[in-house]
């Protein structure tokens, strides 16, 4: 990997870290679903701009149902289920828990598939659950009321990630960009519907609002694009490696400006959990280092 792909690859990472701070700041004021779609239509309307430029064409006709899946399983239940989480968890806590999609879209890969899980994958599946325990049992925040749904939201939302992802590896073949702009569409207009019927909590002050905009635009729209380039330049297995360091991020941002503790039992648990998601997906970070790509990124 040459230098240019690693600073994508962390500034990618970083982002989407960023992604569950400025849903904790958001969703306790907004409510998940004013919130989320909030999320998509800016990240929709940004990525049809880009669209133009870029000359994509989204053939909604054609694709329409392809894109209702992904919008689904990788946009709006995921989204929503964060977001109610947020009200509850901490941005570290969440980031932690969204580590686990990889091990959730191994497991359904194969029940899919019909093939038994290697002893590799369930070693790694049972370190997955070990970290998550350790991950929620020494976060201060599990201790509220309803933090017990909460954890459950975010675990379904890695698993509904997970399910995208077979999903996926099976569907037509469409150009990522367009997956990512369909399924935006398709996520905004399927949440719309329960906009009118969503309280909102508080009044929104300008520091929600920008953490809102970021969250659409940066963590969504802008991010989708860094994906794509990353897939493009090093290939989607490499890519997927910013799965490792979004918790880095996620708990790094908390901290930061959140303010939030970090106990010695939420790192324990957060790198067993990053260990489990490596041994599930066959990540060899030796093997990504000696990968050659073209210089001219």
């Amino acid at each position: 990997m040459n230098l240019a792909s690693l600073v994508r690859l962390i500034t990618l990472a970083a982002i989407w870290g960023g992604s569950f701070l400025f849903t904790r700041i958001s969703a306790p004021v907004l409510g998940p679903v004013i919130l989320i779609e909030y999320r998509v239509c800016l990240a929709a309307a940004f990525l049809a701009m880009m669209a133009i430029v870029l000359r994509k064409p989204l053939n909604a006709r054609q694709h329409w149902q392809h894109y209702l899946m992904l919008g689904i399983f990788n946009g709006a239940i995921p989204f929503l289920l964060f977001a109610f989480s947020a009200q509850t968890l901490s941005a570290s806590a969440m980031s932690i828990l969204n580590a686990t999609s990889p091990i959730w879209g191994a497991v359904i890969g194969a029940a899919w598939a019909r093939h038994p899980l290697n002893v590799r994958t369930i070693f790694g599946l049972m370190l997955g659950i070990i970290g998550v325990g350790l991950v929620v049992g020494f976060d201060h925040l599990t201790a509220q009321r309803g933090a017990g749904i909460a954890i459950t939201a975010a675990l379904l939302a890695a698993f509904s990630y997970g399910i995208a992802t077979t999903y996926a590896k099976t569907a037509k073949s469409v150009d990522s960009f367009s997956n990512a702009h369909g399924s935006m569409w398709a996520a905004g207009l399927m949440i719309a519907p329960a906009v009118p019927f969503a309280p909102v909590h508080a009044a929104a002050g300008g520091g929600v609002m920008l953490a809102v905009i970021a969250l659409g635009i940066v963590c969504t729209g802008i991010a989708f694009l860094l994906y794509f380039r990353l897939i493009r330049d090093i290939g989607a297995t490499s890519a997927l490696t910013v799965t490792f360091l979004i918790p880095v991020f996620g708990i790094l941002w908390g901290r930061l400006f959140l303010h939030e503790v970090i106990t010695l039992g939420m790192a324990a648990g957060s790198c067993i959990v990053i260990l489990g998601t490596a041994l599930v997906t066959g990540f060899n970070p030796l093997a990504l280092l000696q990968r050659r790509v073209p210089s001219n990124a």
